[in-house]
């Protein structure tokens, strides 16, 4: 069975290699009929053989791998179509751009932009039609998995609309309390389901059954905690022959913070310039619409719980907290200006707060920053919320690219502590480009409705 599951995904994996492979010859094209002829004219000592052509070829290939790799476009089946399209499509951009500049570079001036632009729109009709016949033929070759949940005292409701809205790769078929004892469980995991989902269940019952179902090649889908977020970014040691994890006491070293830092200026300054003629043009619209003030200043909480004012466009009314309490944005939010509607969609709302990064009160990435009053709402029923803190605040993050707007508070923890812990150079680079990706994507603005207040008041203890 196993086996035949390999076999399966490896045909998988082909087909998305070979989506890479018709996107190069789409660029081979208009290299050799094109710009090769341009620039061996322009530049009589470059005249390429053989090997030099397949030398081009292959740094462009190497090229769309790395970012269409690093924003998902090889996860068939795991990324919705539409997703799985955006995701090649940023790549496609990234790396004809770069490409364009570097053959510029070679022909030591601006080459003619049309065909890498005719080759781009191509491009883009190929991942589209290819990303549909990869999804067809995923969802012939893996139907969705019935699943079977077991769940604790929590309400099932959320997870539940969850796998809901991916029925094409996952269907619950089956629940089951954990206070119906772990014998019954297990008669009923057995043979019956293609994989199992734990929920929110006492550690000592969750281990017991994750055992179970590894020792009969059951798949699990696990909903981690706190605890199992901090060893997942622990060092793996050895004291003899005895493995030891560390889970350090802070949270990156020196090395990290200079060299994040240094980043966090580097791009602000860029970004700052790049952005200018934007940002002008948007506080004219604000100041236009009803003469209040451009900026929003309001307080929140960055690294250890310092507080410091952030930066924002106004996007709701002058009198939107008259009453002085803090709330979230809820979706149709009457609060929310048509200006401000606009730039909150496109995220220009936040550009002020690249003012913030230079200043030192943010990061590019970390954590997003909360208002003391929210932090002390969620700390009164989850006082892990404050680990979050470690690190400097964010512009963007973690929760916000895997997340949304409104992802519960327990789940952003998650994320969050999922970043701290596994902190790297390059992940903070990961994050900078993939954060481009969801700047289209509706939901990850979206207000939070009426269930998900209450859930996030319920007073449940997530740990437990």
């Amino acid at each position: 069975m196993r086996k035949f599951e390999s076999v399966k995904r490896i045909i998988v994996l082909w087909l998305s290699y070979l989506g890479l492979l018709f996107q190069t010859a789409v660029y081979a094209y208009i290299w050799l009929e094109y710009y090769y002829p341009a620039i061996s004219r322009f530049t009589a000592r470059l005249k390429f053989e053989k090997n030099g052509h397949l030398g081009m070829f292959a740094i462009y290939i190497v090229l769309l791998f790395f970012f269409t790799s690093t924003y998902g476009g090889l996860k068939i089946g795991y990324l919705k179509p539409l997703d799985l399209f955006f995701s090649q499509m940023f790549a496609l951009l990234f790396v004809n751009v770069l490409t364009y500049f570097q053959l510029s570079l070679m022909n030591n001036w601006w080459l003619d932009p049309k065909y890498f632009l005719l080759a781009t729109i191509v491009q883009m009709v190929i991942a589209i039609v290819w990303s549909y016949i990869c999804n067809i033929c995923y969802r012939k070759v893996f139907p969705p998995r019935k699943l079977l949940l077991v769940y604790g005292e929590r309400s099932i409701e959320d997870i539940m609309r969850k796998f809901a809205s991916r029925k094409d790769k996952y269907v619950i078929t089956g629940c089951i309390n954990i206070r119906d004892g772990l014998e019954n469980i297990e008669k009923e995991i057995s043979g019956k389901y293609e994989a199992v989902v734990l929920w929110d269940i006492p550690t000592e019952e969750r281990n017991k059954l994750l055992k179970y179902c590894y020792s009969r090649s059951i798949r699990v889908y696990m909903m981690p905690k706190i605890p199992d977020v901090l060893i997942k970014g622990s060092d793996q040691l050895h004291l003899f022959d005895t493995p030891i994890l560390l889970t350090r006491e802070y949270a990156l070293t020196v090395e990290q913070r200079i060299a994040k830092r240094l980043i966090d200026i580097v791009c602000a300054l860029i970004l700052t310039i790049v952005t200018s003629p934007v940002m002008l043009i948007t506080a004219v619209c604000i100041k236009c619409y009803d003469g209040g003030p451009v900026l929003y200043k309001q307080v929140r909480c960055t690294i250890g719980g310092r507080e410091f004012k952030i930066m924002k466009f106004r996007s709701m009314k002058v009198d939107a907290e008259k009453d002085g309490v803090a709330r979230l944005a809820a979706k149709n939010d009457s609060r929310i200006t048509p200006v401000g509607k606009f730039i909150r969609a496109v995220r220009i709302d936040e550009l002020p707060q690249l003012f913030n990064i230079l200043m030192g009160d943010m990061s590019f990435i970390g954590p997003r920053p909360e208002r003391p009053e929210i932090i002390k709402q969620y700390v009164e029923d989850m006082p892990e919320f404050v680990f979050r803190m470690k690190v400097k605040a964010g512009l963007a993050g973690y929760a916000q690219v895997y997340g949304k707007y409104n992802t519960t508070p327990y789940d952003k923890l998650k994320l969050d502590l999922s970043y701290i812990e596994n902190y790297s150079v390059w992940l903070d680079i990961k994050l900078m480009l993939l954060t481009l990706k969801i700047l289209i994507k509706a939901e990850s603005t979206e207000g939070v409705d009426s269930t998900q207040v209450t859930a996030m008041k319920s007073g449940n203890d997530p740990e437990k």
